[in-house]
């Protein structure tokens, strides 16, 4: 059986601009049509062609890893995909008889607060600097503020958990106090470790990257 880690994502830009596959990140509840059985599918993260997984049905939860194809995630027998993030169809197939369920996608944890503040690290790799401001948090959507070597952005990231993702650049956290950026130059991707800065009016530090 597969550990199911809670890693990042690693979503090419190409592949999020085609298929939007971080709307697929998430967890998804729903029951099978026409009967009464509730089934849940839960995606823990995507690391380019495969996904990480935990199938529950019939009153039992199967983890592993799946395959990840465009707009949808395949797992066994069952195939899943969404158009919007919100709503998701399921097609469960094996030999001659076929399923379909229709899912909800619920709301993460109440557990984002811990990502909202200024957050500012050096990459060893490129020798510049990198800031991640949240400057707020609202279900699966968090207002944020990115520059990294002189260059700010501005924008809506989708928030999953401990973790913020925003264009080419992600942000994660355990203990809301150090975190990892993870952002991409071209076909090459950085890690650049972050410490989280106090709120204005206890240190000084937060107007260094704002």
């Amino acid at each position: 059986m597969a550990v199911i880690s809670q890693s990042t994502n690693q979503i090419s830009p190409a592949a999020e601009r085609m298929f939007h596959q971080s709307r697929l990140v998430g967890e998804w509840k729903g029951k099978w049509t026409g009967q009464n059985q509730e089934v849940g599918f839960k995606v823990v993260n995507i690391r380019g062609a495969t996904a990480q997984v935990e199938y529950t049905h019939h009153g039992r939860t199967e983890r592993g890893l799946a395959k990840v194809d465009g707009a949808t995630i395949t797992y066994g027998n069952v195939m899943i995909g969404t158009k919007d993030g919100k709503s998701a169809v399921m097609i469960f197939s094996s030999g001659g008889g076929k399923a379909s369920a229709f899912l909800e996608k619920q709301a993460p944890p109440a557990d984002d607060n811990r990502l909202i503040g200024s957050w500012g690290g050096h990459s060893s790799d490129t020798d510049g600097t990198a800031s991640f401001k949240v400057l707020s948090v609202n279900g699966k959507e968090a207002e944020v503020s990115t520059t990294i070597n002189g260059i700010t952005t501005k924008g809506t990231g989708l928030v999953y958990k401990n973790v913020i993702m925003f264009g080419k650049t992600q942000i994660s956290t355990e203990d809301g106090k150090s975190g990892k950026l993870i952002f991409q130059v071209g076909l090459k991707s950085f890690a650049v470790p972050m410490t989280k800065y106090p709120p204005v009016g206890t240190s000084s530090a937060v107007d260094k990257i704002a």
